[in-house]
């Protein structure tokens, strides 16, 4: 299923223009440098930010997403013809060889399924060179960062070009087990129509996801903190091992670091 806020034309246009702010991306830059990426696999694209600044460095990007008006958002923009888009989930990207794969900003808590996430690590894996890397982040659950997910904290108006003012907040609804769900909402002061989406993300423990990358043939290189979220996020760096390569052992010395940051 896909949230509204992503599905829905009105809605996806205003995905960016609402969070112009995608300085989080910088460091997901260096990883592609640090492992001298020229083929990348974006998964959960959404609107394009990240597949187009890789594209604009020279590498070959896929940028796979299963909301349509998402991704002809990100068709659309200056540069969109250098990235190959494709409507679906991972599996609808295979076949490819690529040297990164990533699932950025909220994209692999919102898997929330536990058969879909399985499923997407699963095609991350099989369109991954041998040796290829993931990457990926996922808040640490006890910082509890639904918390500050209120009306009040998030209300904000914003001029958007060619719709006008648009007031927007997002709430907390419900919280059950590893489950928060909350509804965004925005309404447009040009015709007072009212939009609201509801997301559900799941906020897996570190040693679940590592479970979860090994039980699918990753090796957990390591997991390192989003520099601008020290202690918030766990960014985990998994690889499709060489042939030849050890079996992965979960509970090795390597898997437990955690504490680097995001960049070399």
């Amino acid at each position: 299923m896909t949230d509204a806020c992503y599905g829905d034309p009105r809605l996806a246009a205003l995905y960016d223009p609402l969070d112009p702010d995608r300085g989080d991306l910088d460091a997901y830059l260096r990883i592609a440098e640090e492992f001298g990426a020229r083929r990348v696999l974006d998964i959960g694209c959404g609107t394009g930010v990240f597949a187009l600044l890789l594209a604009e460095r020279g590498i070959e990007v896929v940028g796979v997403d299963p909301a349509r008006a998402s991704v002809d958002v990100a068709r659309a923009k200056p540069g969109g013809g250098q990235v190959r888009w494709v409507d679906g989930d991972a599996a609808a990207a295979l076949p490819l060889q690529a040297d990164l794969a990533t699932m950025t900003a909220n994209v692999a808590q919102a898997i929330a399924d536990p058969q879909a996430w399985r499923a997407t690590l699963r095609s991350a894996y099989e369109a991954l060179r041998p040796g290829g890397y993931l990457v990926f982040e996922t808040r640490v659950p006890a910082g509890r960062a639904w918390e500050e997910w209120t009306r009040e904290a998030s209300y904000k108006v914003t001029d958007v070009p060619g719709t006008g003012a648009v007031e927007s907040w997002v709430e907390v609804v419900e919280v059950n087990g590893p489950l928060v769900t909350f509804r965004g909402t925005c309404a447009f002061a040009a015709d007072g129509h009212v939009l609201t989406s509801d997301s559900t993300l799941r906020f897996r423990e570190r040693q679940e996801v590592e479970k979860d990358l090994t039980m699918q043939g990753f090796t957990v290189e390591d997991v390192r903190d989003a520099p601008d979220r020290p202690g918030r996020e766990f960014v985990f760096v998994a690889r499709r091992p060489l042939p030849g390569d050890a079996a992965p052992d979960l509970g090795s010395e390597r898997t437990r670091h955690h504490g680097r940051a995001l960049n070399p």
